[in-house]
């Protein structure tokens, strides 16, 4: 677990859930001194006026006060339009299906955060992550979670080693009902919290209706893969590879999926039946590269991946790695490859780092 040093401070990147408040638990127990940092990253507000991220602040400060620490609030809004939702627009204007959770730990948690942190005297930064740490050498390692329902290390697989150094997992050794279970034990008020979904920082919700308020809708066709036309769609780009629901295409047969897309023209292209063979691939390369520590090697070069999160080990090789793509071939065809998403590679329990979808194959 956690290792006591009364002399070193932590800071704790505090969400508003239960995994922070029990990292923070963990940590002041341990014997570091501790204090919170929440992120505001979002600026909006619901229809009574209400700031949608306040309720995680109040969680975040009752949690705080609760364990006797301070709490301070970072505001990054500018920095999280320009650095990660433009960076969502211009994927979804382009065809792809971006990772907004994967940028923004990429750019604001262990970058702005991280080195905020710092400033403000703290000789680690750590979040409620199930993610692991390891170290030999003098090399650190992206280890995955102990609970393999909630190991989040996709989203964070571009934390290299010279950063995983200042970086602390309290919950990673962890499984989620031991985590509630100290969170209730500790009189902590998030202690039955359900868990955040949706958009990084900026919460569950429509993706339509929220996406159009900054790329308008664009109707078009949506093609079977013989060319026919089966429907009509609000735009190619709020469409994603494997998507089944909101289609609306009816008819008897088995339901319909994504295929393929192509935004140039605003086209959708639908195959019938959840195992149609144009919906897998049997390989991809990925662009935009993060490695934990060196590039993996000699090649060709075996290992695991997943190409979503939750997605369960998938046996692949490597088969070609330079500065700026991967190619990666898989054992078995897999469903759904997205160009946009992540594919994360793996060495039994450890993170080897991955990379941006580009083309599938």
């Amino acid at each position: 677990m956690i290792t006591s040093h009364k002399k070193l401070t932590v800071a704790v990147g505090m969400s508003g859930g239960v995994d922070s408040s029990v990292s923070a638990l963990l940590l002041k127990q341990a014997g570091y001194e501790v204090f919170g940092l929440f992120m505001k990253n979002w600026e909006e507000s619901d229809s009574q006026g209400k700031c949608l991220a306040s309720k995680d602040q109040e969680d975040a400060a009752k949690v705080c006060k609760h364990l006797d620490i301070p709490l301070y609030t970072v505001n990054f809004t500018e920095d999280y339009y320009n650095q990660v939702f433009q960076d969502l627009l211009t994927g979804l204007e382009a065809g792809l299906t971006p990772n907004p959770d994967i940028l923004c730990n990429r750019e604001i948690k262990f970058n702005l955060l991280l080195k905020k942190a710092l400033s403000l005297g703290a000789d680690y930064l750590a979040t409620g992550h199930y993610c692991q740490i390891g170290s030999d050498e003098g090399l650190y390692h992206l280890l995955k979670g102990s609970d393999p329902n909630k190991d989040q290390s996709y989203f964070v697989y571009t934390l290299q080693s010279s950063a995983l150094q200042k970086i602390l997992f309290p919950v990673g050794s962890l499984e989620k009902p031991q985590v509630r279970a100290l969170a209730k034990q500790h009189g902590l008020s998030t202690s039955e919290k359900k868990d955040s979904t949706g958009i990084c920082f900026i919460g569950k919700r429509n993706f339509q209706q929220f996406i159009s308020q900054y790329i308008p809708k664009d109707n078009g066709v949506i093609l079977d893969m013989e060319g026919n036309v089966v429907g009509t769609h609000v735009g190619a780009i709020y469409y994603t590879i494997g998507q089944r629901k909101g289609l609306g295409i009816g008819g008897e047969g088995d339901a319909w999926f994504v295929a393929d897309k192509d935004v140039k023209n605003n086209i959708v292209y639908v195959a019938q039946g959840h195992n149609h063979p144009a919906l897998f691939s049997k390989g991809l390369i990925a662009k935009t590269l993060s490695w934990v520590n060196l590039p993996p090697g000699p090649l060709p070069f075996s290992c695991q991946a997943k190409v979503r999160y939750r997605q369960n080990d998938q046996e692949c090789i490597i088969e070609h790695v330079d500065n700026v793509s991967i190619k990666v071939s898989f054992l078995k065809p897999q469903r759904a490859v997205t160009p946009g998403q992540s594919i994360v590679l793996y060495d039994k329990n450890r993170c080897l780092g991955g990379g941006i979808i580009a083309e599938k194959f």
